[in-house]
């Protein structure tokens, strides 16, 4: 009965999928650095840096990002060796099917839904807000009942000290219509989205580096002084503010492994999925690093806890050759390139998400009508519009606050289990064909799996709480259909 559910998918039937499938080849390798980027350079950068220096580390977020940073190329260094020897759809899910066995590709394909569909639902919150702070500026006032989750944290009546869960009676409208715009632009085809994607991709990277070359004029060095403020407890400051502060802005980096789900639609999977992986992943740490020092340069760190931190320091340094008239030209590139860079965010992960429930649908686990392709369009069209609803109604009534810390948790088990996966391989399988190897074998997956461990215990125990319930919920649906409709797993009875 247990080695049931230890049953693994073979390196032959991986490599048949790769070879079969209904999904065209349109990506290039720079069309997935592109997608890469596209899904790092998001809330990351526009939000959550100069938060997380505001409450957590101070100057120091700068290591925060590089402790963030350390953990992710460790774990992308993985990533890429995995996409070169196993190059289809479904990212760590496939990986553990193909080392773990089915008990553990369930539960991991069950966090990356987790990851993915409350990712893009936070996204979304993010980008809604950004959106009518833009229209805002046009004179186009938009309601703010429409940007207001259902349930949202407010002030408790018995101790306005603490914050609970209440219910607002609102729901965010704007959020729920981005999803929807999104959904049906992958419906439409890889190649189509890719394209806009690119277009995005380009407007918010010249934002990014415009910001870094005005800033860097502008900083004030005593802004930087003292570098670690001192720890006043509760993770605040000092080096617990710094391992906190990694925890939070971790969700500025997830979206690179985003590109591991696209190996089915990669034109040459084995050589470009690694230059994708790594590629958007060295750009966008050093660009993060740059942010954050000028960003903390510029303006005091205590005065950064807002929802626009960038648009607040170009607007600190009123600069009169940047105004025209009334128009302030760089608050409002910050906000275009927030607005933009959100979508493309938002339009990567819910592509990651249909691609891992496609390969999931196609191995039995879950419906077959998660792998059903349009006709024309070569796309897992009800598949997309079933998670573009779900994640867009989340996404409409749950605030951006509870949402975050789950994300990431649920991506640095996901980290985990990939640094496990490819020592696994080494071991189990040294005859596959590598086109690309991780360095220093075994250090770089057991250094991945400590550093991504770590950054687990500074985002606090109290996150498993709400985990377990939603594993729960996942082990009642393996048990009560995945397991009795496995194409694996039948074939395993069978013997």
């Amino acid at each position: 009965m247990f080695g049931r559910y230890l049953v693994k998918k073979s390196m032959e039937k991986i490599h048949a999928e790769s070879e079969n499938h209904e999904l065209k080849r349109t990506l290039s390798a720079t069309n997935l650095v592109s997608l890469g980027i596209g899904c790092i350079i998001g809330a990351g950068i526009f939000v959550l840096t100069g938060q997380a220096a505001a409450q957590y580390a101070g100057p120091a977020i700068v290591l925060s990002f590089v402790l963030s940073g350390i953990a992710c190329a460790l774990a992308g260094l993985c990533y890429a060796e995995l996409a070169s020897v196993l190059p289809v759809s479904g990212s760590a899910y496939t990986y553990a099917y193909a080392t773990l066995g089915e008990g553990i590709a369930w539960a991991m394909g069950w966090l990356l839904i987790l990851e993915y569909g409350l990712a893009s639902a936070t996204v979304a919150v993010g980008w809604s807000s950004y959106l009518v702070a833009f229209l805002n500026d046009f004179g186009v006032h938009i309601p703010k009942a429409f940007i207001q989750p259902y349930f949202d944290l407010l002030p408790s009546p018995a101790n306005p000290v603490h914050h609970t869960l209440q219910v607002t009676g609102h729901f965010n409208i704007v959020a729920l219509l981005g999803l929807f715009a999104v959904t049906g632009l992958l419906t439409l085809g890889v190649s189509e989205s890719a394209k806009v994607n690119n277009i995005i991709v380009f407007v918010k990277l010249f934002v990014v580096l415009a910001f870094i070359v005005i800033g860097v004029c502008y900083i004030n060095p005593d802004n930087w002084h003292p570098f670690i403020p001192e720890n006043t407890g509760a993770g605040q400051f000092g080096f617990d503010g710094i391992l906190k502060g990694a925890g939070v802005v971790f969700f500025a980096y997830i979206g690179f492994e985003a590109v591991s789900t696209a190996a089915q639609e990669a034109k040459n999977p084995q050589r470009d999925m690694p230059i994708g992986i790594l590629g958007s992943l060295a750009i966008c740490t050093v660009l993060y690093i740059m942010v954050s020092l000028v960003l903390t340069g510029i303006v005091p760190y205590k005065e950064l806890n807002v929802a626009d931190p960038m648009a607040v320091a170009i607007d600190k340094l009123n600069i009169s050759w940047l105004t025209i008239g009334s128009f302030r030209i760089m608050p409002f590139l910050v906000k275009l390139g927030a607005v933009m860079g959100l979508s493309s965010v938002m339009l990567v992960l819910v592509y990651g998400q249909t691609r891992i429930l496609y390969m999931m649908g196609k191995d039995g686990l879950i419906p077959s009508i998660f792998c059903t392709m349009h006709k024309k369009f070569k796309t897992p069209y009800l598949n997309t519009l079933i998670v573009g609803l779900i994640v867009g109604i989340a996404a409409s009534i749950t605030p951006i606050s509870v949402l975050g810390n789950l994300v990431s948790m649920g991506t640095l088990c996901a980290f985990c289990i990939v640094c496990f996966s490819v020592l696994y391989l080494h071991y189990k399988h040294p005859e596959l064909e590598r086109k690309f190897k991780t360095p220093l074998m075994p250090v770089v997956p057991v250094l991945g799996i400590l550093s991504c461990g770590y950054l687990i215990y500074g985002i606090g125990g109290e996150v498993f709480v709400t985990l377990k319930y939603y594993f729960l919920i996942g082990i009642l649906v393996y048990l009560c259909y995945g397991q009795f409709f496995s194409k694996i797993g039948k074939a395993y009875k069978a013997q």
